[in-house]
């Protein structure tokens, strides 16, 4: 490969410091001494260190750890751990109970950080403990008071300059101090400070690895996405919108609450084997094609559509979308049409059938005749991967953090690896969107690889115990440390059955539940109108805009603009709202009623919803309570709810309001 390139398993290299080098499990007959000290169980930990968890900058890292010695001395641990190209800083670990110990670090940047556990007999707590014990047995200390002052001057001679300057006339005064006195000085809590950081360290054990955390922006975490096709923004029928028609869009969505405005592709459509309206394998004159049949004569996966404006009039729009407080994100799809410029300029980096033909994208008995996929592992691959990471910067470069990337499990789990370490080494901001509806542990892997969020199986869960039982594992499991859900209501290529078949009150419902129980959630335009016209027996919408221009009516009637306004206003004002992991389901006995608790890690914000699951008609029942006798704010209707003892009780009727939204006020008892 050619300088440094990597192979298809390299793992990227970040450039942290080194950890301290592990001192060996077992040794042979007549090598060093072993340390005593066992470091176990350690959490977070995924994969034996394989791949990093996640967390956001201002969190707090906690770190858990069994530390086990043999006998009755004391142990001490410090948690190292240091952030992209610093020097290794350690924090205390401290005991909880049963020889488990926990260390906490404020993750106060954000980028790739190591962290890693030594533990020593502490010698000096040891001598500390046992002088106390025999001073009040009444026990002569003359000789302990000999060793406890050996230990200050070992202490002495490695401490750093700030400690030994303490330490000093410390042990000045205590050799010039009388026997009864010089114990307490000894038994000092100033002493005892300062010996923990100055302290010999004997019998050290290190732990054998040097594990990782990935600290991202809060938006990796928590944003809501508003899904338009540039090209279907515009009010001429039979004709492309332009990115200007997509400007004049933007204060609609940004009144409605959304943080990201996601465009899927908007570069130059091919032309060969160009797909007409209703997905048709033959397009008729003027028809768009399908914008994922990306490059042609115009320009490949750098260039957008001549029909949308120039890169100059994209900019214009993230510009236009800061404004507004938006972010704009992209959708990065590695495909072809058999026109893009690659296939000209690389043919090496693709696949051609015996015939000499080039081979179509498929997935048996489905053919894909207007797009192309690239050979990851053809011999030019190390242009081809570069090519594929230089594009995703030189967006970047354009002012896009935020990607949204179409089939990721298609491609190989070494390349997103490699690529998504590549970018945020040079941008820690991106974050990047796995849209991955597949097997669930190809999920996961590719969240361990290095997505930021990962589109779900929400989309099919609809009955409470579907609900419950998939957001216990998301927010409870051992996924909660790097699968990070984006709970997207619809897409253009799903529309589910329970949208088709459950009217205004299913949309609203829907809503409800994605912007609550996922901290990250998105529609797709359309959703906000209720559009579910799908093709007969299939989830895929009628006349989809993935194969013609659109005018849609932003007002027509009976849209549903004002619940995505105060639900995404709700979601801003509630911290709570911001995790994952702080979900707790309530008991209420009727099967259609799902509510759910979250609140905030301060004890500061506490939000319950409450959803009426059936679209078609009321239910009532009594949520159980974790506190007594509380007063609610409700979102939707801005009214006083009132809890008496644990009991809330609700009637929800899906034609007016199907769910609520609640805000703890006050509460008598807890």
């Amino acid at each position: 490969m050619d300088d440094g390139v990597p192979l298809l398993t390299l793992v990227p290299e970040h450039g942290s410091p080194r950890p301290p080098e592990p001192v060996a499990r077992h040794a042979p007959v007549g090598s060093r001494i072993l340390s005593r000290i066992l470091i176990e169980d350690v959490y977070p930990e995924l994969d034996g260190g394989r791949y990093p968890v996640k967390r956001i900058v201002g969190e707090v890292l906690e770190v858990w750890v069994d530390l086990l010695r043999d006998g009755h001395d004391e142990i001490a641990a410090v948690l190292k751990y240091a952030a992209d190209g610093e020097a290794w800083r350690e924090t205390r670990f401290r005991h909880h109970d049963n020889d488990r110990w926990v260390a906490r670090v404020p993750l106060d940047r954000i980028g790739r950080w190591r962290y890693t556990i030594e533990a020593w007999h502490d010698r000096f707590e040891t001598w500390r403990r046992d002088v106390a014990a025999k001073l009040e047995a009444g026990q002569s200390v003359a000789l302990e008071l000999i060793e406890g002052r050996a230990l200050i001057e070992a202490a002495i001679i490695v401490a750093a300059p700030a400690d030994a300057a303490l330490l000093q006339p410390l042990l000045t005064n205590i050799t010039a101090a009388e026997p009864a006195r010089r114990a307490r000085m000894m038994l000092s809590n100033r002493l005892r400070a300062v010996m923990a950081r100055s302290g010999e360290r004997g019998d050290i054990s290190r732990y054998p690895r040097a594990l990782e955390v990935v600290v991202d922006r809060p938006e990796a975490r928590f944003s809501a996405w508003y899904e338009m096709f540039a090209r279907s923004q515009g009010r001429v029928p039979g004709k492309s919108a332009t990115f200007r028609d997509c400007i004049a869009r933007l204060p609609e969505i940004a009144a409605m609450g959304f943080d990201v405005v996601y465009l899927p592709p908007i570069h130059p459509i091919g032309r060969v084997n160009r797909k007409g309206a209703d997905n048709s394998t033959t397009a008729k004159p003027g028809e768009p094609g399908s914008p994922y049949a990306i490059g042609a004569m115009e320009g490949g996966h750098r260039a957008v559509h001549p029909e949308l404006g120039t890169l100059d009039d994209f900019s214009r729009f993230v510009a236009a979308a800061a404004g507004h407080g938006l972010e704009v994100a992209l959708d990065f799809a590695i495909q072809c049409a058999p026109d893009h410029p690659w296939v000209r300029e690389h043919p090496n980096w693709f696949r051609f059938r015996p015939d000499g033909s080039i081979r179509h994208a498929e997935n048996p008995p489905k053919k894909y005749e207007d797009i192309v996929n690239v050979d990851f592992e053809c011999a030019d691959r190390v242009a081809l991967w570069n090519e594929l990471r230089d594009t995703v910067l030189f967006w970047i470069g354009q002012g896009v953090r935020i990607f949204r990337v179409d089939n990721p499990h298609t491609k190989p789990l070494p390349f997103w690896e490699w690529l998504i370490g590549e970018v945020k080494t040079r941008c820690p901001e991106a974050v990047f969107l796995s849209e991955a509806f597949t097997r669930p542990k190809m999920m996961r892997s590719l969240a361990k690889a290095g997505f930021s969020q990962s589109y779900t199986y929400f989309t099919w869960r609809n009955t409470k115990a579907e609900l419950t039982d998939y957001l216990t594992e998301l927010s409870q499991g051992w996924g909660k440390e790097y699968f990070r859900p984006n709970f997207f209501a619809n897409t253009p290529d799903i529309l589910p059955f329970y949208l088709q078949q459950s009217g205004r009150a299913g949309f609203r419902i829907r809503l409800v539940l994605a912007g609550t129980l996922s901290p990250a959630y998105g529609i797709y335009n359309g959703f906000e109108l209720c559009e579910n016209v799908a093709v007969p027996g299939r989830e895929e919408y009628l006349h989809s805009e993935k194969y013609e221009y659109k005018v849609w009516d932003w007002d027509r009637p009976g849209h549903i603009k004002d619940d995505i306004t105060i639900l995404n206003r709700f979601r801003r004002d509630n911290p709570a709202l911001a995790e994952l992991s702080n979900l707790r389901f309530l008991v209420c006995a009727d099967p259609n009623i799902l509510a759910y608790m979250k609140a905030s890690a301060d004890g500061a914000n506490t939000v319950i919803v409450v959803v009426n699951l059936d679209p078609h008609c009321s239910h009532r029942g009594t949520v159980m309570l974790p506190f007594a006798d509380a007063d609610f704010e409700e979102a939707f209707s801005g009214r006083t709810l009132k809890a008496r003892g644990r009991a809330l009780r609700v009637t929800l009727d899906p034609a007016r309001q199907p769910a609520l939204l609640l805000r703890l006020k006050h509460v008598a008892a807890r």
